[in-house]
């Protein structure tokens, strides 16, 4: 697989390898896959959750700002 890049992403991408002593390939592979693992990762979240709410198994808008409200109370310092 051949991949072309700009001129401005190419030297940014020698620029960061050169900073971190590692190669542009090498740095271009482990972002590709950073990328593929996540985007398997979200659709399969978004398969879930879409499974969830097929099976009913949903939160009123009331449900939810309770939720989060009870959330944030635990991560706020008390006044």
């Amino acid at each position: 697989m051949e991949v072309h890049f700009s001129a401005d992403v190419r030297t940014k991408l020698s620029r960061l390898a050169t900073e971190q002593g590692r190669d542009s390939e090498t740095l271009v592979q482990e972002a590709v896959e950073r990328m593929v693992n996540y985007d398997e990762w979200l659709l399969a979240e978004v398969e879930k959750g879409l499974a969830q709410i097929v099976s009913g198994q949903t939160s009123s808008h009331e449900e939810v700002g309770a939720r989060l409200d009870k959330y944030l109370s635990q991560k706020q310092p008390p006044v």
